[in-house]
């Protein structure tokens, strides 16, 4: 087969997976993968101004999987624990309500969405980045005193319709044909991941702080967010934070300084210069959430 010829082949599976994408997300009854039940309770504990660590830690007990991620995070360097962490009580004392829930919610979603065979690769730096936008969305929020569990998961989960996007294309595959490559799948999955996370975020019954996060955080967009929370804004630095972090980022540190997200934010040089000396913590931290 010739250069040419593989380009066109490679161009009409690109143009019928899009096709297939968009009558996907046309249809009113598209399946979506259920958010997990952990998760789905642990949003339902946050939200309630009466819950406590008891009925969190009583919540996680019931997920033996899930209680032993947690301690073994807890344990983590990230976490710097001053003793060995070897119950769910010490966990809940030394990690906290808020941190506590964000963990267990991450642990949960991990392993109920972003699990797709034969992309384990793609699917692990697809986490990695959604962990490091979150965990760097939260930094930016302490520094403009917002809600900082808000704005984790607003980074957290605002392109959580990339694995979604890809689930379409691979059970739309018959079991006779090979897999996509990964050049043919990533700019489908960019062009699409927005509706197909709006979607989900819908079906989920996300909070709505997170739903306009996942429809706007991008550059050209976050200025038509309304909400007083600022997780689209904040979720657009976390993004190229994230990016510039792993490695994975088309910018330099002075292009990185000069986007109007920057500006938009009120930030100072040093506020950068702050954000950007967490990038060996925020690496830790992703490392940590991975293993």
């Amino acid at each position: 087969m010739t250069l040419s010829s593989t380009i066109s082949t490679q161009q009409e599976e690109s143009e019928a997976f899009r096709a297939h994408i968009t009558i996907q997300l046309e249809k009113e009854d598209l399946a979506l993968p259920l958010l997990p039940v952990v998760a789905h309770q642990v949003l339902q504990l946050s939200g309630d101004p009466n819950a406590d660590v008891n009925k969190l830690s009583t919540l996680i007990q019931q997920d033996q999987a899930l209680a032993g991620q947690i301690l073994r995070i807890a344990n983590s360097p990230a976490y710097l624990p001053r003793s060995p962490i070897v119950s769910l009580q010490q966990a809940v004392t030394w990690l906290g309500m808020n941190m506590l829930a964000g963990l267990a919610f991450s642990v949960s979603v991990q392993s109920g969405v972003f699990t797709i065979k034969g992309y384990e690769k793609e699917i692990r730096s697809l986490w990695a980045h959604a962990l490091a936008t979150g965990l760097y969305g939260k930094e930016i929020a302490r520094r403009i005193r917002h809600n900082v569990e808000n704005a984790f998961l607003c980074g957290l989960l605002h392109t959580i319709g990339k694995p979604i996007i890809l689930h379409l294309i691979s059970t739309s595959q018959s079991p006779h044909e090979g897999s996509p490559t990964w050049t043919i799948l990533e700019p489908i999955i960019q062009e699409f991941h927005i509706p197909a996370g709006t979607k989900l975020a819908e079906a989920w019954k996300l909070p709505e702080s997170v739903q306009e996060a996942i429809r706007l955080y991008p550059d050209d967009r976050y200025h038509q967010a309304t909400l007083p929370t600022k997780g689209a804004i904040m979720t657009c630095l976390a993004d190229h934070l994230a990016s510039y972090s792993l490695g994975t980022s088309s910018l330099d540190e002075e292009a990185l300084r000069a986007l109007p997200v920057i500006h938009d934010l009120n930030f100072y040089p040093d506020d950068l210069d702050a954000l950007l000396e967490l990038r060996e913590g925020i690496q830790q931290s992703v490392e940590t959430f991975l293993v």
